[in-house]
């Protein structure tokens, strides 16, 4: 078996692969996007970083490549969807960057409350500008954390013990898990209006692009003090600009841009107000030593002894099943990543229900695959099949199973229904032909959608027009329908429709249809 590391990994990886029998390994740190897929061709695995690109051209010209393994937690640079089609196995190492990230977030914190770069740019130009940069102690500062998953928490744990009074806003934290962390859940207006500090630990999803934004600090006191140690894009650079111009931010450390590396025209570059790092979250040696020997022992494993660890793209379940339950395994995902996108509330409870011939087989791989979709898209870290049910049990989720004897309209079926502290909400799938998934039902209402690409999920009053004035708005949006699918409780009460689309939802436009007549809520759901 041949590996190909394409990135600067630690040395560690390298005599790792070396000291495997039937392993060779070549290292090219510094390879071309043209040469690794010219060269790909001959490899059964790529261990990356972030500057390899490994896109859907690089994996179809992969002829024998069976894992791809990224050292590291993000795996944006990976095309998963095409490795997951040609067969390839995807691995990353979840967790291993965490205290890292986590400890830049506070040194970050620290070095803008005591303007300790800007200080240090001054001695050096041969000034001595004390008042200037007179700081501001953390001790007793209210320090509100946008996200407290991995390292959120981490980051918590670290500003208590600096004394700082840590509020939260997770809506996908229980108050239990909240109260064994000592952090105080509030709302997203009142940790806004509240901190003193705010450092942002959130994935980077549909919901949460630019949620720090104009309208945002509006809401916040003024002279706040903001760390961005998470994903680009999830604050507004130009509005941010904006409200340090205007004095409501007082200072910002910025580890993550919109686009990196950050463009030399970013006005943020020339506010002394800000502190910025190019992406340093994870870079410390430390971090690159446990991750890269991580990285290299998992496919080593894989490829001497076929044991899957940290796969973001399979479970581990034995070959010969993995082509019967692949469908339902698919079909849990994609049903758990409907709910985790629809729901409001921190999550209390997950309940899995399976009825027909699914119940016959080891189930908990499919579980597993539910849990992963549900909590995939709103945490600060990715979800894999192995570290979900860990995840689940972390934040305080309660998850159960039942293999269920009641009618059903289909071979099999599965039905998610999850617990928030705002109530309940279900969704039930089934496969149609043995491997197409479908939902069959939302909450109380009969429905046959195709849960695929872009969906706009409408709950609206039963009413004439309703469906013609969203088809106008998106008309108007230049957004294409592709299907539509309804189902309603009886004539004249309530309805649910789900809309496949071409294109995306602007949050502008999803308000816009959520002004029109008849209508309760209005989602914008990604598959």
């Amino acid at each position: 078996m041949k590996v190909l590391i394409s990135d600067s990994l630690s040395d560690a990886a390298v005599e790792i692969f070396k000291k495997t029998p039937g392993i060779e390994c070549d290292v090219d740190p510094k390879i071309t996007p043209d040469d690794l897929k010219k060269r790909i061709k001959d490899y059964h695995g790529l261990a990356v970083r972030s500057r390899t690109k490994v896109t859907s051209d690089v994996i179809a010209a992969a002829e024998n490549l069976k894992v791809i393994g990224r050292a590291g937690t993000g795996v944006d640079n990976i095309d998963v969807p095409a490795a997951t089609k040609k067969g390839v196995i995807v691995m990353n190492t979840p967790g291993g960057n965490t205290i890292t990230t986590a400890e830049h977030a506070i040194a970050m914190m620290l070095a803008l409350a005591r303007n300790i770069p800007q200080a240090t740019a001054s001695m050096k130009r041969g000034e001595w500008e004390k008042k200037k940069f007179e700081g501001t102690e953390i001790t007793d500062k209210t320090l509100g954390i946008l996200g407290v998953g991995n390292i959120g928490s981490v980051v918590a744990s670290r500003a208590q013990g600096l004394k700082m009074n840590v509020m939260a806003y997770d809506p996908y934290i229980s108050g239990e898990a909240a109260d064994k962390l000592g952090i105080t859940l509030v709302t997203l207006d009142e940790l806004y209006a509240k901190s003193d500090f705010i450092s942002i630990h959130v994935p980077l999803t549909n919901e949460t692009r630019n949620i720090v934004n104009k309208d945002a600090f509006k809401k916040m006191r003024k002279g706040i003090k903001l760390i961005n140690c998470a994903r680009g894009g999830i604050v507004n650079e130009k509005d941010l600009y904006d409200a340090i111009k205007a004095a409501v931010v007082s200072g910002a450390a910025l580890d993550v841009f919109a686009e990196e590396p950050t463009p030399r025209d970013n006005p943020l570059l020339s506010c002394e107000e800000v502190i910025l790092t190019p992406h340093l979250g994870a870079s410390t040696f430390e971090a690159q030593e446990k991750v890269a020997a991580a990285i290299a022992e998992q496919m080593a494993d894989y490829l001497t002894k076929g044991s899957i660890r940290n796969a973001v793209n399979v479970p581990s379940i034995p070959a010969e099943l993995l082509s019967v339950l692949g469908p339902y395994i698919r079909l849990g995902e994609k049903l758990g990543s409907f709910q985790g996108q629809c729901l409001a509330g921190g999550i209390e409870e997950i309940s899995i229900e399976y009825s027909g011939d699914v119940v016959s087989y080891d189930i908990t791989p499919i579980t597993i695959a539910c849990i992963k979709g549900v909590l995939d898209r709103v945490m600060d870290q990715y979800v894999n099949f192995v570290n979900a049910p860990y995840v689940a049990k972390e934040r305080g989720i309660k998850v159960v199973e039942i293999k269920s004897s009641r009618p059903i309209d289909f071979a099999s079926s599965i039905a998610i229904k999850v617990r928030t502290g705002e109530g309940e909400h279900l969704v039930e799938g089934a496969l149609f032909g043995k491997t197409e998934p479908r939902i069959v039902k939302i909450d109380k209402f009969f429905l046959d959608a195709v849960p695929d690409g872009y969906l706009l999920v409408l709950h609206n009053e039963d009413k004439p027009g309703v469906i013609g004035r969203v088809g106008t708005l998106l008309a108007e949006g230049g957004i294409n329908i592709a299907r539509l699918h309804l189902g309603r409780e009886k004539a004249g009460a309530e309805a649910v429709s789900v809309w496949n689309i071409d294109t995306p939802v602007s949050k502008g436009l999803t308000k816009k249809i959520l002004e029109l007549p008849h209508m309760i809520s209005a989602r914008m759901v990604e598959l």
